[in-house]
């Protein structure tokens, strides 16, 4: 097999063993590669991978002295959008049991390679792979592109066709559907694949995860439980569970599943995060701390690595009274800052860590003014869901006898109109405030009060006045900001049309307030991360990984 363009490519050869990596390295220049970098670590290999451009990657599965392995780095980067489709990731390891060959094969692998192997097996391999690239060079310039739709149409038609790499292609086509927000079609190609497919656990997966997308939760449990009872150490399906279990607000439970996930991947710097975020929420310090200072060790430095982290540590610092850590998290956030100055979020979480510093540094006076100062933004058009959780999670680290009467009260009731639109996002908002009877009451009561808007607006339809209910429900929406209610009142007006003259005109402002402010709200700060569902084949969409997707916020 003939590659007239192989001198030109870029290799990356990943391998901690020197005699194991001198002769790779022999081995990729006889096949006449002309520029190869190397890495000894994956921690190293994933940075290099984020900032510069391979056509080829050479992975060892088994990395001395590392908590991360080959696969974990490849499922991290694929599952984070962090290589392109037309990267070759071949990869080489010393044993193949029957779960590794199964495991590689559904990372999507372009080779596997057992040791002892040969200049030319390798060679070999890398040439059937790129050899599939081009077969395939329509939908991956697509995608590499960012234009989904095109790379959706051809997919689907080589699925469909049953051409080459049809599978591949269905997968890809699948994955496309749900970045599409098309989870019925996605379901449905997911469905056809494993049928086809029968051992195909990722088809399983993803056919819950379009269940997860279609608000079909229950339905999505039973198939995930299923799942992990025929495969207990697939993390991705760990992780999908965990993400059900905190939509219907069993938060123990979520936190083992994170767990079990974590355990699997132990170097794993995303689901590290997530398991100290949630482990956070439920009051387990010791926990959340060893969770989330591990991600600090594994590279702050990785674009999968969140700065949410950094405001964590500085709050479990702060209850410790470890006051040099919490200025070292702020001292951290500010150079992240400077690496992102137009973002707003990396400025509250830094003005937010400043907060924390002061009162612990006998500073409160000015502690307390910049939180006052910040909390004045609750109903600014980008003060999401993830700025109100830590808000509500910084005042309730301030003395009582410090803050004024019913100030903090204030905040977490405007807060709560805002955000109370799920049972889940309220128990969150409960747990940022560390679960204080009075900051539960507030909540709740913010909540009576959101259902019984709802129930008025129904109601009144009901009886014939349609209209006086979404007028209602659209003043206390623009009022709050609160998505239910805006969305209600859109619901109830197209409902009931012929009978609200301005009906139009009401919808046209619901939308246009929904539009203007709710929407960052599907995360909950560090626990569910919007456009991240594990499991899938790397795509690139609107939404990319790094703190670069927060900048304009």
């Amino acid at each position: 097999m003939i590659d007239r363009d192989l001198h030109l490519a870029r290799a990356l050869l990943v391998e901690s063993n020197p005699l194991l990596r001198s002769t790779g390295v022999a081995q990729l220049r006889d096949m006449g590669i002309g520029h190869i970098a190397q890495a000894t670590r994956a921690r190293e290999a994933r940075l290099l991978l984020e900032r510069e451009s391979f056509d080829i990657v050479v992975c060892s599965r088994e990395l001395e002295g590392s908590d991360l392995s080959g696969q974990d780095l490849l499922d991290e980067l694929r599952r984070e959008r962090q290589l392109p489709q037309s990267t070759v990731f071949v990869m080489v390891t010393a044993q193949a049991s029957y779960n590794q060959v199964v495991e590689a094969a559904e990372s999507a692998l372009d080779g596997f390679l057992v040791r002892p192997y040969t200049g030319a097996a390798l060679a070999e391999r890398v040439l059937e792979a790129r050899q599939r690239k081009r077969e395939l060079g329509d939908v991956l310039r697509a995608l590499d592109a960012g234009d989904n739709e095109a790379a959706l149409v051809r997919a689907i038609k080589r699925f469909q066709e049953r051409q080459p790499y049809w599978s591949y292609c269905g997968r890809l086509a699948a994955e496309l559907l749900l970045v599409l927000q098309r989870p019925g079609d996605a379901r449905r190609v997911f469905e056809r694949l494993s049928e086809a497919l029968p051992t195909a656990a990722w088809a399983r997966l993803g056919a819950a995860r379009a269940l997860v997308a279609q608000g079909e939760i229950a339905a999505a449990r039973k198939a995930t439980a299923e799942l992990l009872e025929s495969n207990p150490a697939m993390a991705d399906a760990h992780d999908l569970m965990g993400r059900i279990l905190v939509e219907q607000c069993e938060f123990d439970a979520a936190l083992e599943e994170y767990r079990a996930a974590v355990d699997l991947t132990p170097g794993c710097l995303l689901r590290a995060q997530h398991a100290g975020a949630l482990a956070f929420y439920q009051g387990r310090t010791d926990e959340a701390l060893l969770w989330l200072e591990r991600t600090l060790g594994m590279g702050v430095q990785s674009k999968l690595f969140d700065a949410l982290t950094l405001l964590l540590v500085a709050m479990l610092r702060h209850e410790r009274g470890d006051t040099a850590g919490v200025a070292a998290m702020g001292e951290q956030l500010r150079q992240f800052r400077e690496r992102y100055p137009e973002s707003k979020r990396l400025r509250r979480f830094e003005r937010t860590s400043n907060v924390l510093h002061g009162l612990l540094a006998g500073r409160a006076d000015a502690a307390l003014a910049e939180l006052r100062d910040l909390s004045t933004q609750t109903i600014d058009d980008d003060f999401d869901l993830e700025a109100a959780n830590m808000l509500i999670a910084a005042w309730s680290r301030v003395p009582e006898g410090l803050r004024q009467a019913g100030e903090f009260e204030a905040v977490l009731e405007r807060v709560a109109l805002r955000y109370c639109t799920s049972r889940a996002i309220t128990e969150v908002l409960a747990a940022a405030a560390r679960r204080g009877e009075a900051a539960q009451a507030v909540i709740r009561a913010a909540q009576a009060r959101l259902s019984s808007l709802g129930e008025r607006a129904m109601d009144l339809a009901l009886k014939g006045d349609p209209g006086t209910g979404v007028r209602e429900l659209l003043a206390a929406g623009e009022q709050t900001a609160n998505a239910k209610l805006l969305e209600m009142a859109g619901a109830i007006a197209r409902r009931h049309e012929a009978l609200i003259p301005d009906a139009a005109a009401l919808c046209g402002r619901a939308a246009a307030r929904l539009k203007r402010s709710c929407q960052a709200v599907n995360h909950i700060a560090g626990i569910q991360r919007s456009g991240r569902s594990p499991g899938g084949l790397q795509l690139r969409s609107a939404q990319p990984a790094t703190e670069a997707a927060h900048a304009a916020a």
